[in-house]
């Protein structure tokens, strides 16, 4: 029986530092959220998945593993096209986490739009991108886009 759903979600140990707490708090939110509610079906695999996120030479690498851990394949997916999204969620970001700080509601809510802006357009472009590999929800991609940014930390 098919369940289309990650289970367990790690990021390579290589690409971990020290993050800022606001950093590490957005990747915590993101791998719960992802857990509690997600739909990831690859094709020609049933589910539910494992799922180690990795970059490799600029491309990203989803290492998937059946339930049981037992290796299945891996996704790869050229990140040239997320440069920009990346780059513009990181500044959107620091924005927001200053402004959470110091700034009014009003200047919060004007970033917080154009991060979700921001983050929907990069989640749209991960499903367009990976459509015929694997089917995801919207606040899967979402959540998935999320956890790319942070392994793209130095």
């Amino acid at each position: 029986m098919a369940d289309p759903r990650i289970i367990d979600i790690e990021l390579d140990a290589r690409t971990i530092i020290r993050r800022s707490d606001d950093i590490e708090r957005e990747r915590q939110v993101a791998i719960f959220d992802l857990l509690e509610a997600n739909h990831f079906q690859p094709a020609g695999h049933h589910g539910p998945f494992r799922i180690l996120l990795r970059i490799e030479d600029n491309r990203l690498a989803i290492d998937l593993k059946d339930e049981n851990g037992a290796p299945l394949e891996t996704i790869r997916l050229g990140l040239a096209r997320f440069k920009r999204p990346i780059r513009d969620y990181f500044a959107i970001c620091e924005s927001y986490f200053k402004a959470v700080r110091s700034d009014t509601a009003k200047g919060i809510e004007t970033i917080d739009m154009a991060r979700r802006g921001i983050h929907n357009e990069a989640a749209e472009l991960l499903q367009e991108c990976l459509k015929d590999r694997i089917e995801m929800d919207f606040d899967t991609a979402r959540r998935l886009f999320t956890l790319i940014c942070v392994l793209h930390i130095k």
